[in-house]
């Protein structure tokens, strides 16, 4: 049986995928293998016991790499794993940038009328307050076409916005499933 210990909160779904025959979570201190998310073990007394180090997440920053491989400990991360909930964050912020959503939430739960007449006339003077601009036809930038900008990138692309891409580790030949105009 394998021992992993676990730093930071890691989901419980992921943690789930550790056959428990095979595997103990936070069972003892002396794990085998160290499972984080942002924890940085740069300074961290690394134990000989130890064979791996997984990070929940796309980078490696908070990992002395070349210090691990001379242990022989093996890394890995998970990139992409959550790049659709990133995804979903940026587009929501740029819709909330464009349109004043919030403030016309703000403005509803801030009124009272007494009569339905009385608020849906205050609605349709105010409704002009609130229509801010479209997405489609603007331009944007995506720095970095990894599996968020790539993701990101095409469904600006649906959503008819003019996207420009830069990525300094992509060449012609990696363009992949990105679309283009």
């Amino acid at each position: 049986m394998f021992h992993i210990k676990t730093y930071n909160q890691i989901a419980s779904a992921g943690l789930e995928r550790f056959e428990p025959r095979e595997y103990a979570v936070n069972a003892v201190e002396q794990a085998d293998a160290w499972v984080i998310r942002s924890h940085d073990v740069h300074d961290a007394e690394i134990p000989p016991y130890l064979l791996a180090i997984a990070r929940a997440g796309a980078g490696v920053n908070n990992i002395p790499l070349e210090r691990l491989a001379r242990q022989g400990v093996v890394v890995f991360h998970t990139p992409g794993a959550n790049a659709n909930a990133v995804k979903e964050l940026v587009l929501a912020s740029m819709l909330l940038s464009v349109r004043p959503i919030l403030e016309g939430a703000r403005w509803v739960n801030e009124q009272t009328f007494p009569s339905q007449a009385l608020l849906e006339r205050a609605m349709e003077d105010e409704k002009r307050r609130f229509v801010g601009s479209e997405l489609r036809g603007k331009k944007v930038g995506i720095v970095g076409l990894g599996a968020i900008g790539a993701s990101l990138a095409n469904d600006l692309l649906q959503l008819g916005v003019d996207v420009v891409g830069y990525d300094p580790h992509l060449s012609v030949d990696e363009r992949g499933t990105y679309q283009s105009k």
